[in-house]
């Protein structure tokens, strides 16, 4: 019994949800439905008004010509202003210029096609006034008088109906038995659809077929304007049976609802309301919505204007439609959204000129964007970030922002040499970091120590976060990470790490307002991730980031995405036109009023560039050391190696304490990097208080170098070939040897080099030196290295470090230009990777 009330209290509870989700529906259905109402209302009173006007005006006429009537002339001229008022808005651009200042113009998205211009209205003691017709979204049109005229007049009108719409807006159809198309020539560019003398039935069925079922779709029409030109002659009219004349009626009763309009010459229509007839008689015409005022028609448009348009709008349609505007995305007030729930924005907008949103937010924390080399991947990044960073402040919105593709797409968004604003939601941007994926792994490591931090809390969500910690700094933190599969690929430490965060963060970082932007040109061998990221993005010609049968990518232009929010099932897609933002004059503009609108107390981001070599902090030189600065009280000294590749630019330090194996050995063959490594140890040393320093230069390539460290180093004695000795006398302060090309003293020199390692750090001594390779200390060493507590390898392979290494086979290490590998036996379980800095070169 209980079984079965638990499933009688399930289905009602489905059926509940399935009722409530059908209201929403209707509401939804009914709210698009009478927005589309409205407008056709509104184009409607527009054209009820002109023609008031019009018959008001002719009105004023008649009864101005009597002499006695005359005051009625003032108030005809009022009227013929306000008429060349209303038609102003009814027939902007294209649709009513005249044709010697004729050009095409595009229409503001998400407004409808208003009238065209066929001619003016002669009035006396005012200007001529423009005489327009009802066409896309009101009317189609029955003309009847000389054949020639009519045609004259037909290519005026799509000419202005082609041209004050984008390409695209409208399909052409030409029916035309007589001359097989030749009538319209001059659009032969734009591919109108030609239909022959035996199928115009077949024209009139698909018609009808198209009307059922545009008007059978809920919502807004997104489909083109159908344009139908029946240019029907004798043997038409005769030979139409009753069954083309019951489609033609349907097309003419229906077809203005669907997008469908007709412009008929040569054949009677049904005489209804959404039928413009216009009589022509030579060069005057008279049409059913002017009444009797007389229309001299406007001349035909210049026939090389007509081909150069077709030609240009062939040309855009062909390239695909063009980019929406960066300017569409922005809020009217900037920062003045929350993100207490999400970070919904807008991306682009559809074919009916709505925009787009993205839900990233807590019901949708992660997005995963699919689409290969130049499909658009950076550009709908820049575009999204654009969009949130006008939405969201720096109180609503940190970014950390790493690209793994070519170039340094994210470095505009930090200070530059030639411009020194940044984009203040912007914490962290990696740049040119393909061979730096252990900077990924640090920023991963650092949102996962930001998830850990906020779920001690005990919040399920960002909105409860902040309500049970009200004094803290809680912004929803969004890492971008492009090419990410480049962090995650690979059978070695890092990449599986990163993989491990990426996951953690997947499941557990919604909750607590760190969200992940995920871009790759393919989700092969990352599919366990893709499952926790229903809201995908697809790009032109993406594979695999939407489901197999998920066509839609392989059909959309350039420019254009496919938002899915149901992990890439075919229903779910949103097909968006993206901005274009390479235009960087409008991104500065846009980050310099962004920049100067930042709050007090904003710094600006860490940019870690990966093709960039830092130089020394001026704080580790002597001369930029502090009056009584130096090592904090109970410390050893620590001699700064280089930069740590890490979220934060920190130094990586050695510290130097009174215990054995307090020695330095730099390994490798590059003499620069080797002298670099040894002057930033020597002058961050020298800067944290008194020390004497012994520095001993074997190499004649490093003597440039070694004598660059003696001018600067306070209190340094210098030795060469000539001199060479490791019996150093004791001194009151610190001693550090510092030498280059140790490996070269010889066998004379060893064991007084031995005794320097083993004993010097018990005296404060400590030898900071260079070998050239891995054998040539061990001979020095005499076999062992107990006297080496760390080391700093440069253009030395893993391999060959095993003997200095705890663990079997030597550490997993590829050599690579301005990196080196730092281990000091007593901090590291594993190596880290370092960047030595930049000393001995000129310019420092």
């Amino acid at each position: 019994m209980r079984v079965g009330s638990h499933r009688n209290a399930l289905v009602a509870a489905v059926r509940q949800e399935l009722a409530e989700a059908r209201g929403t529906a209707r509401a939804v259905l009914a709210a698009a439905e009478s927005a589309r109402g409205e407008a056709q209302q509104r184009n409607r009173m527009v054209r009820e008004a002109y023609a008031t006007c019009l018959t008001q005006l002719a009105a004023a006429r008649e009864a101005a010509r009597d002499d006695i009537q005359r005051r009625y002339r003032s108030e005809a001229v009022r009227l013929a202003g306000h008429l060349r008022g209303l038609a102003t808005v009814s027939a902007t651009g294209a649709a009513g210029a005249p044709w010697r200042v004729w050009a095409p113009s595009e229409p503001e998205p998400g407004d409808r096609p208003g009238m065209l211009r066929i001619g003016t209205i002669a009035f006396e003691e005012t200007a001529a006034l423009p005489a327009l017709v009802p066409l896309l979204g009101s009317a189609h049109l029955h003309l009847s008088g000389p054949a020639p005229v009519l045609d004259q007049m037909i290519t005026g009108l799509l000419l202005r109906a082609l041209g004050s719409t984008r390409p695209g807006d409208v399909q052409l159809t030409v029916y035309d038995p007589e001359q097989l198309g030749g009538t319209l020539a001059p659009f032969a560019p734009l591919g109108p659809a030609l239909v022959g003398p035996g199928a115009f039935g077949s024209l009139l069925d698909e018609l009808v077929e198209h009307i059922c079922r545009i008007n059978g779709m809920p919502g807004p029409r997104t489909e083109p304007w159908r344009l139908v030109v029946l240019l029907a002659d004798h043997a038409t009219a005769a030979e139409m049976t009753a069954v083309q004349r019951a489609q033609l009626d349907r097309v003419i009763r229906t077809g203005v609802a669907g997008g469908v309009h007709l412009i008929v010459r040569g054949l009677d229509v049904e005489d209804i309301n959404s039928v413009e007839r216009v009589v022509v008689h030579e060069q005057t015409a008279f049409c059913d919505s002017l009444g009797p005022l007389p229309i001299t028609l406007d001349p035909p448009p210049p026939a090389d204007r007509v081909a150069a348009f077709c030609k240009a709008a062939a040309d855009r349609l062909h390239a695909g439609p063009a980019p929406a505007r960066l300017s569409d995305l922005e809020p009217p007030k900037f920062w003045a959204a929350s993100a207490a729930h999400g970070l919904p924005a807008p991306i682009g907008d559809c074919t009916d000129g709505t925009m787009v949103e993205v839900p990233l937010g807590d019901e949708f924390p992660h997005v995963l964007i699919g689409g290969p080399s130049g499909s658009g991947k950076t550009n709908l990044i820049h575009v999204w970030l654009g969009s949130l960073t006008t939405r969201y402040g720096p109180e609503e919105l940190a970014l950390y922002l790493l690209g793994f593709s070519e170039g340094v797409s994210f470095a505009r968004y930090a200070p530059g040499s030639r411009d020194p604003s940044w984009l203040p939601q912007v914490r962290l941007a990696g740049v040119n970091v393909n061979a730096d994926r252990e900077f990924g792994l640090a920023m991963l490591r650092h949102l996962a120590e930001e998830v850990r931090a906020r779920s001690l809390h005990g919040a399920g969500s960002l909105a409860e976060l902040r309500a049970a910690a009200p004094d803290g700094h809680w912004p929803r933190i969004v890492a971008v990470i492009d090419e990410f599969q480049t962090l995650i690929t690979g059978r070695d430490a890092v990449a599986e790490e990163a993989a491990g965060l990426l996951a953690d963060l997947a499941r557990r970082g919604g909750p607590q307002g760190v969200h992940l932007i995920l871009a790759s040109p393919d989700t092969i061998g990352v599919q366990t991730l893709a499952g926790h990221v229903p809201l995908r993005i697809a790009l032109p010609k993406a594979r695999r980031v939407l489901t197999d049968d998920n066509l839609a990518p392989a059909v959309i232009p350039r420019y254009h995405a496919v938002v899915n929010t149901e992990a890439g099932a075919p229903g779910a897609n949103r097909i968006v036109r993206l901005p274009d933002a390479g235009d960087r004059t409008v991104w500065r503009t846009l980050q310099r009023r962004l920049w100067r609108s930042r709050p007090v107390g904003c710094e600006e981001p860490r940019l870690f560039d990966g093709n960039a070599v830092p130089r020394l902090p001026a704080a580790y030189r002597p001369a930029g050391r502090l009056p009584g600065a130096g090592a904090p009280v109970g410390s050893s000294p620590g001699a700064v190696l280089g930069e740590r590749i890490d979220v934060a630019a920190q130094p990586a330090r050695l510290r130097l304490g009174r215990m054995p194996g307090r020695n330095l050995a730099v390994l490798g063959a590059r003499t620069d990097e080797a002298g670099d490594v040894l002057a930033a140890a020597a002058l961050s040393l020298a800067a944290q208080g008194p020390a004497h320093f012994s520095v001993i230069c074997l190499a004649p390539e490093a003597e440039r170098a070694a004598a660059r460290l003696v001018a600067e180093l306070p209190a340094a004695d210098w030795y060469d070939a000539a001199d060479v000795t490791f019996d150093l006398p004791a001194t009151d302060v610190p001693h550090y040897v510092i030498g280059y090309a140790l490996d070269a003293a010889g066998p004379a020199h060893r064991e007084s080099l031995r005794a320097l390692l083993d004993t010097g750090p018990e005296r404060r001594t400590h030898v900071l030196g260079w070998w050239r390779t891995v054998p040539r200390l061990r001979d020095d060493l005499g076999g062992g290295f107990e006297a080496i507590g760390a080391w700093v390898a440069l253009d030395v392979a893993g391999a060959d470090l095993a003997p200095l290494y705890p663990q079997p086979g030597g550490p997993v290490w590829y050599p690579r230009n301005r990196r080196a590998l730092f281990f000091d036996r007593s901090v590291h379980r594993t190596p880290e990777v370092i960047i030595p800095y930049e000393v001995n070169s000129d310019h420092t």
